[in-house]
């Protein structure tokens, strides 16, 4: 059994923290808004702050919703940590922190920085997955830092995944974790068109997942997302103000890397505007929603 702290309980959170739960861990728990914990959380410690969650602790985990909540937490600024001036000023000297926050490259390093100036040792290990993985353990991780650190942590990943990469140093995970939402965000925009296509030609919700289920073009999340917004289920499993978030930090990675990628900006605009229209909180197939309205389709 290891005692670890875990800073962040949203959707992805609390189903990473019930895995460790599971696995006989101890968990001491911290998250920026108070919430009721659900009741397979019940045998976690609530710590009131920050530093009161990782004083003393060898093992600390993040997921956050985004590089301004890592500012606050990690590096106390914006006064949202607690009150203990950010997670850097209570770490134990030999601490090792991972972060499945989908964040900036660049603030990684910086992270990875001010975590090593504190004597204790940063990983980004962000995740692919949504609600569901999250909860049943099957998330996948991308990390990056230092082996023999990585090397000592993953046995606490492992009752949370389903696979475990290990890409080279720091911020390589957060490279990867961009990259991978890259090719997401773009499979959901052409699910979205597709479905728009169909519905307005005529054609059978349930005959066209039957074929989209078995050509060779298909996907776990064609396959899933397709029949839920067919349904007009948007309720969600991973927010589409956070898939805009990744979109503009991916397009700020391409632009340090001078890379073009015009479809991507593209699909990032159509984020913006369901966001403007207001399904912010929706899944990010919600974007589907407004692709509907577009064709002159009920939602």
């Amino acid at each position: 059994m290891t005692d670890i702290a875990f800073l962040g309980l949203g959707i992805m959170g609390t189903g990473m923290v019930r895995n460790l739960l599971r696995a006989g861990h101890s968990v001491t728990v911290w998250n920026r808004t108070t919430r009721d914990l659900p009741e397979d959380l019940k045998g976690c410690m609530r710590a009131a702050s920050v530093a009161e969650a990782v004083s003393g602790r060898e093992r600390v985990m993040l997921c956050l919703t985004g590089p301004e909540a890592q500012r606050a937490v990690i590096l106390g600024e914006g006064g949202e940590d607690g009150g203990g001036g950010g997670l850097v000023r209570s770490l134990s000297a030999g601490a090792i922190v991972a972060d499945a926050t989908s964040t900036d490259p660049r603030l990684t390093r910086a992270l990875a920085a001010a975590v090593e100036g504190a004597g204790a040792t940063y990983l980004d290990t962000p995740v692919f997955g949504s609600r569901n993985e999250a909860w049943e353990g099957r998330l996948d991780f991308v990390c990056g830092g230092p082996r023999d650190a990585f090397d000592r942590f993953r046995p606490l990943l492992e009752p949370m995944a389903a696979s475990i990469h290990h890409l080279g140093g720091t911020a390589a995970g957060a490279t990867m974790k961009l990259i991978g939402n890259l090719l997401v965000a773009a499979q959901m925009a052409s699910l979205g068109e597709a479905l728009a296509l169909a519905r307005k030609a005529g054609l059978e919700g349930t005959a066209v997942m039957g074929v989209l289920d078995v050509t060779d073009y298909s996907s776990a999340l064609i396959r899933g997302v397709g029949r839920a917004s067919l349904a007009g289920d948007f309720g969600p499993h991973f927010y589409l103000k956070h898939m805009l978030k990744d979109a503009r930090l991916i397009g700020a990675l391409a632009e340090d890397l001078a890379v073009p990628l015009p479809a991507t900006s593209a699909i990032a605009e159509l984020y913006q505007a369901a966001k403007n229209e207001g399904l912010g909180e929706l899944n990010a197939s919600g974007l589907h929603k407004m692709l509907f309205r577009m064709a002159g389709l009920p939602d």
